[in-house]
């Protein structure tokens, strides 16, 4: 067996595909900006030797319309491969979509469907370790959740089941040709969510709905990009105009379980310390 090229390799998800790859003695090729195999999504002079002796790939493509436009064109060079599993977003190409963040992950579907490729599309609801290993930790730590999402809720998803999700796919055929639209078992608002994290932490947790404009004004203190900023603000847009509340039953289709809970995982979660002050 070639080994399984996995593009950000060293990202939530991809670590997680690489853990249960590892599980399963399944060969693989981690390939990211600082792992032996030099990949960036922004200097097409590494694909190819990443890409080189391998056939199937799993891809997680940068946040934002220039990230995403370069996934796009990695897909038409990539020489050799015969399998890719994508990671996209829940929602994109649905009917009567209207937020501009879709765009490039729509261009991008299409690119990989059109590729000739066996491909896989993987829409996972936002990942609860947004919470813990992302840019909101610090919002928890400071006891303040500062978002545009407004009223609006999401079925938010254990990035474990998306890891599971993405490795049965990579090495079940019988899943080539079709889009999985997977999240958590039920809808949260951001309100809930902070209460969530309040009983799972001890501590008090407030949400703060930002104005979107705001939003991205804090994002860029953060050091985001203008692009990639805009990006986030784009899809809380999604959730607070109420377009996220729905449950979708991926993992269980995927795995024969249920997707697991955010509340066990933010009590699981907070055993690990990341919480702790």
């Amino acid at each position: 067996m070639t080994p399984i090229l996995i593009l950000s390799g060293k990202g939530k998800t991809g670590r997680r595909v690489a853990a249960q790859l590892d599980a399963r003695g399944v060969p693989y090729r981690l390939a990211s900006r600082s792992s032996e195999q030099p990949f960036d999504w922004y200097d097409e002079s590494t694909w190819a030797d990443a890409v080189r002796g391998t056939t199937t790939a799993y891809l997680a493509p940068p946040v934002g319309p220039t990230g995403l436009a370069q996934a796009g064109r990695f897909i038409q060079q990539a020489d050799g491969l015969r399998r890719v599993v994508l990671l996209s977003g829940r929602g994109v190409g649905s009917s009567g979509r209207d937020f501009a963040v879709y765009d490039g992950q729509l261009e991008l579907e299409s690119v990989v469907q059109a590729s000739g490729l066996d491909w896989t599309i993987v829409q996972p609801a936002w990942f609860a370790q947004g919470f813990s290993e992302d840019f909101l930790r610090y919002d928890v730590l400071a006891g303040q959740i500062r978002l545009s999402a407004g009223a609006g809720g999401e079925a938010w998803i254990d990035t474990d089941d998306v890891g599971d999700v993405m490795t049965t796919a990579l090495l079940d055929e019988t899943y080539a040709g079709q889009v999985l639209a997977i999240s958590g078992p039920r809808v949260l608002t951001m309100t809930e969510i902070a209460g969530e994290l309040t009983a799972a932490t001890g501590r008090p947790i407030e949400y703060v709905d930002l104005d979107p404009s705001t939003h991205v004004a804090e994002l860029r203190e953060q050091g985001l990009p203008p692009e990639d900023a805009e990006a986030v603000r784009d899809l809380f847009t999604v959730i607070r105009n109420h377009r996220s509340e729905y449950v979708s039953d991926g993992v269980e289709r995927v795995l024969g379980r249920p997707a697991r809970d955010f509340t066990d995982w933010a009590r699981e979660t907070a055993k690990t310390g990341v919480w702790d002050v």
